[in-house]
């Protein structure tokens, strides 16, 4: 066993490498677990069958002191057995009744995924007076892991927390710049939590709301066939059958061969077709006690 700390305090196996950097100290990271007893056969905590574990943050939310030495020496995608003597473990009082007073514990642990929050979690530290000086890159550098965490948790399909992460991310590009050149980057990091947004209220059901965050989109590029294909999306979902048809039109002369496009305007079709024969059968019934 690899020795992580030189007094055999935090002694590592791997199982299985992973790919990129280690995981920083300041990430927040997402782990599958399990820690056991004795010689791997008695399991006293496991997060193993949770389909989406949730983002932990070092020196927060993780609190063994050996487990965070040994993540900080893991990978993405990396697997691997920890021995932890009780000094870096539960102590010598342990934490009963599942775990007895100066125990060696053992964990399996696989790293999911890591985002670095070091320059957010200094952001957001400071006054929004101190926030307002700080140079545009940074900012830019802040918002976009704030779009990064969003991106997380909308895959994890926590769409609620996604859209906060999102608005989060907007609220720090709400600055004023003092160049076109400043304004331009602004507005590509704002072009694209706006589609981010638009798709995740289409996720929630909000069709309203993804409907104006597409539209914001296209305030920025009136030729951007994503942002005409969500704002297609919404209208459609909505019933708006002619608003749907023009912005899914207009999405399609720009990109005619993309595949989600045309299947959408295949649903308007027949959606409207739907609605068109529901009509007529509705109009059929209130007019027929007049012919009998």
């Amino acid at each position: 066993l690899q020795d992580l700390t030189g007094d055999g305090g935090v002694r590592k196996e791997q199982l299985r490498p992973g790919t990129g950097q280690p995981v920083p100290p300041s990430a927040s990271v997402a782990v599958k677990y399990s820690g056991y007893l004795g010689n791997w056969n008695k399991l006293f905590c496991s997060n193993g069958n949770s389909k989406y574990p949730r983002l932990m943050k070092l020196g927060k939310d993780i609190t063994l002191w050996g487990l965070e030495i040994g993540l900080l020496s893991m990978t993405k995608g990396e697997a691997a057995l920890f021995v932890l003597t009780p000094e870096y473990a539960y102590g010598q009082r342990g934490c009963p009744p599942s775990i007895p007073p100066n125990t060696t514990v053992l964990f399996k642990v696989e790293v999911l995924d890591f985002i670095d929050s070091e320059e957010c979690d200094a952001f957001f530290e400071l006054t929004y007076e101190q926030q307002d000086r700080l140079p545009l890159e940074k900012v830019l550098k802040v918002a976009a892991t704030e779009r990064e965490f969003g991106n997380y948790f909308f895959y994890k399909q926590r769409f609620k927390i996604a859209k906060d992460r999102y608005k989060r991310a907007l609220s720090i590009l709400g600055r004023s710049s003092s160049s076109k050149a400043e304004q331009s980057q602004i507005n590509a990091s704002k072009l694209l939590l706006f589609l981010n947004l638009s798709l995740t209220y289409l996720k929630l059901e909000r069709a309203d709301r993804a409907l104006k965050y597409g539209e914001l989109a296209l305030e920025m590029d009136q030729g951007n066939a994503k942002a005409l294909f969500r704002c297609g999306q919404a209208c459609l979902y909505m019933r708006e059958y002619s608003k749907s048809r023009d912005f899914l039109a207009r999405a399609q002369c720009i990109q005619p061969f993309n595949r989600d496009i045309n299947n959408e305007l295949k649903k308007l079709a027949r959606y409207y077709k739907e609605y068109v024969e529901m009509e007529k059968k509705m109009y059929c019934q209130m007019f027929d006690p007049l012919n009998s």
